[in-house]
């Protein structure tokens, strides 16, 4: 069984899904340890997966930008993952550092955050979710997890450009 979410909506206010396995989702303000050891980790990922030229992942001062807001999951005081979602205009936002902490993997926690952001962008009536992943074989799990959710290959959005390193894909939301 998956395990239900307890989570907080845009503003911050709880949405509780009673569950004796619930994870919890919420607005981070990035001043805890384990959320900035995550980060870090993801960063160094990226930085060793992909050219320097092409990781467009933030570091934590990027993620404190007004324009983003910030996610994290939790079960019982420990760090499942993260996700962020930035405002790239009133109607379009942007998928970003999006990270399951390494026991959580493959246990849901993932589509789990991934829906939360897309019901965020749907109660702040963006249109469109778009995102930036790399082309690699390292990132194919991710790319398989956005294309079940609806997502789709796009062109460049924002101020990226083409890159045989990078994926782009969008959803248009309802």
């Amino acid at each position: 069984m998956k395990p239900e979410i307890k989570a907080k909506d845009s503003m911050g206010n709880g949405t509780v899904m009673e569950s004796s396995t619930s994870i919890e989702i919420k607005l981070d303000d990035l001043s805890g340890g384990e959320v900035v050891e995550l980060l870090e980790e993801h960063l160094a990922d990226m930085y060793a997966t992909s050219p320097a030229e092409s990781v467009h992942a933030l570091d934590l001062d990027g993620l404190k930008s007004p324009e983003i807001t910030f996610f994290s999951a939790w079960k019982d005081n420990q760090l499942l993952g993260c996700v962020a979602i930035k405002e790239l205009d009133a109607q379009h936002a942007e998928l970003k550092s999006m990270r399951t902490s390494q026991f959580a993997r493959k246990s849901g926690v993932a589509s789990q955050l991934l829906q939360h952001v897309i019901d965020t962008a749907t109660v702040r009536q963006y249109q469109t979710i778009s995102l930036e992943t790399g082309s690699e074989d390292y990132f194919k799990p991710a790319r398989n997890l956005y294309e079940k959710f609806g997502f789709g290959y796009c062109e460049p959005f924002a101020d990226y450009v083409l890159d045989p390193h990078s994926q782009f894909m969008s959803i248009e939301l309802r």
